[in-house]
């Protein structure tokens, strides 16, 4: 397949949405980001890329805790309205209508709508340029029960909301299962003699 060089560029798909909340100066606030995941299995981490202009960033360096909420599917409104408005002049919680719950930290807001809510420490930022990339140790999970099989957290259930960049800029939905995972490739792995 010919390839066109596009530049350097951060593309990658597709992007997972969060809703990233943080307590700012006593009150919830959240903000949208898509550029972020797993960063680390023992202790669990994760990472998140927030402008250092935004209130959610204010409020992680004031209480070094944040929370990442993987919203669903049929909350699109209310993720891209968390992401086009400031919490410096609106009230995101009142407007969403988010029910907001605190865990084991206590200093991070939590969405009750979203089927998976992390709860994270701020373990170190490190400044990139346009964005601050913060490094956070989950130190807890939170899953919706209707979201859960056999004990284990299901995201065909969660039905996350995802990001495309690139030419549609539009929010989108997992879609069909196309394989195992840690067995697809076997017909393609070598005899061991």
């Amino acid at each position: 397949m010919k390839k066109m060089q596009m530049g350097p560029a951060p593309l990658l798909y597709p992007m997972p949405v969060m809703l990233v909340g943080a307590m700012v100066d006593g009150r919830p606030n959240f903000m949208t980001a898509v550029w972020g995941g797993i960063a680390n299995q023992t202790p669990p981490m994760l990472s998140v890329a927030v402008r250092e202009s935004r209130q959610t960033m204010r409020g992680i360096r004031q209480e070094r805790a944040f929370s990442v909420n993987v919203p669903p599917a049929s909350l699109v409104a209310e993720v891209d309205y968390c992401g086009i408005v400031s919490g410096s002049s609106e009230d995101k919680v009142r407007t969403c209508g988010f029910d907001i719950f605190f865990g084991r930290l206590g200093e991070a807001p939590l969405i009750s709508q979203c089927p998976l809510c992390l709860e994270c420490r701020v373990e170190r930022t490190i400044e990139l340029g346009t964005h601050v990339l913060v490094l956070g140790e989950i130190m807890e999970s939170h899953v919706s029960e209707a979201c859960v099989t056999d004990g284990l957290p299901d995201p065909v259930k969660m039905d996350p909301l995802l990001y495309l960049s690139g030419v549609s800029k539009c929010y989108a939905r997992l879609g069909e299962i196309v394989g195992p995972a840690f067995s697809a490739g076997l017909r393609l792995k070598k005899g061991d003699g």
